[in-house]
C-alpha cells in the first residue's frame, strides 16, 4: 500500500499533553456529534413517560405554588407589588437551569463508559450536549413566565421592563458555564467515589435555600445579619436576583457582585475542565 503523508488525513488524534485543553476547532469538526447527542438528550429523557415533555411544565408551576403558600403566605415574604407567584416562577426558572446543567453532567464518565471505551471524539461534546439541550427546557418554562407575566399584566398588575432584559442571555450563559464547570469536577470524582453522586441532590436543595431563589437578598441581609454574608459569597444568589431585576424590576443590579459571579464562574469552569481532562486519561479503569 502507498504511504500517506500525515496532511492527507482529514482528522489527526495525538495525545494531549497539556492539562488544559479546549479545542474548539476539534469541537466544530463534531458537531454533527454534538447535534446528535442533543438530540438523544432531548427525546430519551421522556420517551417511555406518561406526560412526556408535560414535565416541564408542571415542575415550575408546582413548585412555584409550593414556595408561595410556604414562604410568602405562611412565612410572610413580602415582594412588593410584584404577585409571588410570579416572583417565585422567575427564580425558580433560572435556577432549575442551573440544576438541570449541574446534574446532567455531573454523571458524564459514568453514563457514557460504554461510548467513550469503543470510539473517539472530543469528551468535552458530552457535557456541552447537556448544556445546550437543556436550554430547550429553559425556553419552554421561559414560555410559561411570558404567559403567566402577560396575565398579570392585563389584571392590572404594575409590571415593567428595563433595557437589562437585553443582557438576559447572557445570565443565562453564566449559569449554564457554572453548572457545565461543577458537573464537570463532579462526574471526575464519581469515577473514583461512587457514593458521591448520591450527595449531589442533597447538596443542590441546601444550596437552592442559599441561593435566594424565594426571597430577597435584602431581606436576609435584614433578618439574618450574621448569616447573610453566607448568601452574598454565593454566585448563584447574584445571578438569581439580577434576573429578577431584568425580568420583572423588582431588587437591583450590583455590579460587584455580577463581577464577582463571573470570575468564579471562569475559575469554576476552567478548574473543572482542567480535572475533566485529566481524569479522561484514565477513568476507563476505574469506571
Amino acid at each position: 500500500m502507498d504511504s500517506k503523508n500525515t496532511n492527507d488525513w482529514l482528522f489527526e488524534i495525538t495525545p494531549k499533553n497539556k492539562f488544559l485543553t479546549l479545542n474548539f476547532k476539534e469541537i466544530w469538526q463534531y458537531r454533527d456529534l454534538l447535534m446528535l447527542f442533543v438530540k438523544r438528550d432531548i427525546i430519551t429523557v421522556y420517551k417511555q413517560t406518561v406526560l412526556g415533555p408535560l414535565w416541564y411544565l408542571i415542575q415550575p408551576l408546582f413548585t412555584s405554588i409550593t414556595f408561595t403558600i410556604i414562604f410568602n403566605n405562611v412565612a410572610g415574604i413580602k415582594t412588593g407589588t410584584i404577585p409571588p407567584f410570579l416572583f417565585n416562577l422567575a427564580g425558580i426558572m433560572v435556577w432549575n437551569y442551573f440544576t438541570a446543567c449541574l446534574n446532567g453532567t455531573s454523571d458524564t464518565f459514568k453514563s457514557n463508559a460504554n461510548i467513550f471505551g469503543k470510539v473517539y471524539f472530543p469528551r468535552i461534546i458530552t457535557p456541552l450536549s447537556i448544556v445546550i439541550s437543556n436550554l430547550i427546557k429553559f425556553g419552554i418554562q421561559l414560555g410559561i413566565f411570558i404567559f403567566f407575566y402577560i396575565f398579570f399584566y392585563f389584571q392590572g398588575v404594575d409590571l415593567q421592563l428595563n433595557m437589562s432584559i437585553l443582557f438576559f442571555p447572557i445570565l443565562i450563559s453564566v449559569m449554564g458555564i457554572l453548572g457545565l464547570g461543577l458537573g464537570m469536577m463532579i462526574s471526575s470524582m464519581v469515577t473514583k467515589y461512587r457514593d458521591l453522586n448520591n450527595l449531589v441532590g442533597f447538596g443542590v436543595q441546601l444550596l437552592m435555600y442559599i441561593s435566594a431563589v424565594m426571597y430577597p437578598m435584602e431581606l436576609i441581609k435584614e433578618k439574618l445579619p450574621k448569616y447573610g454574608w453566607i448568601v452574598e459569597y454565593n454566585p448563584l444568589a447574584y445571578v438569581i436576583e439580577t434576573s429578577r431585576y431584568m425580568l420583572l424590576n423588582i431588587g437591583n443590579i450590583s455590579i460587584l457582585g455580577l463581577i464577582y459571579t463571573m470570575v468564579v464562574t471562569i475559575v469554576v469552569f476552567f478548574t473543572g475542565l482542567l480535572v475533566f481532562n485529566r481524569t479522561e486519561k484514565s477513568f476507563i479503569d476505574t469506571v
